[in-house]
């Protein structure tokens, strides 16, 4: 069952959006104030020109941003922010973290789901047996898999056709083919 990838989700109790966050400013790019971009998802690079608008944090909240300019270069994004207009400027923001409002987003196809969406999804097996909620997921190279929290405790689940029967975002949930004792 293919998902899209998706990076975490930020805290922002300041803003009515769902943010997630795709990447950070690594270091300045040149000296007319382009910063260099790592995403944080394999192919974010190209998923982040789609936005022209982006939110961007250090200590002191999100701030929206517009893009004037991005190009890639190997596996990183370059970009022009508003503003920021020298390589001194570019500087400070070293290590601010991007985010893009999950509306932006196109539709999943059929089947498929944003990581970011399945993000605090409870689960639970067929039997009706909780096992948490989902607080992140990660690709292993052999297949996705889901980090489920109950209290302390935390398992992890593939995220497989095979293991998931049902999903279902509007109403929280997703069922499982697993059992406690794995």
């Amino acid at each position: 069952m293919p998902s899209k990838a998706g990076p975490r989700l930020p805290q922002q109790p300041e803003l009515q959006v769902k943010l997630v966050e795709m990447g950070r400013i690594s270091a300045p790019f040149g000296i007319k104030g382009w910063v260099k971009i790592q995403p944080y998802v394999p192919g974010g690079e190209q998923s982040l020109k789609n936005y022209g608008t982006w939110y961007v944090t250090r200590e002191s909240g999100w701030r929206e941003t517009r893009v004037e300019g991005t190009e890639v270069h190997g596996d990183h994004l370059v970009a022009r922010l508003e503003g920021c207009s020298d390589r001194d400027a570019a500087a400070l923001l070293r290590g601010a973290v991007i985010a893009v409002p999950r509306e932006a987003f196109p539709a999943a196809a059929q089947g498929e789901y944003y990581w970011a969406d399945l993000i605090g999804l409870r689960v639970s097996n067929r039997a009706g047996q909780n096992f948490g909620v989902v607080t992140s997921m990660m690709e292993t190279g052999a297949n996705e898999v889901m980090a489920v929290r109950l209290d302390e405790s935390e398992r992890l689940i593939p995220f497989i056709q095979s293991v998931i029967r049902r999903v279902d975002v509007a109403a929280g949930e997703i069922e499982v083919d697993w059992e406690l004792d794995y």
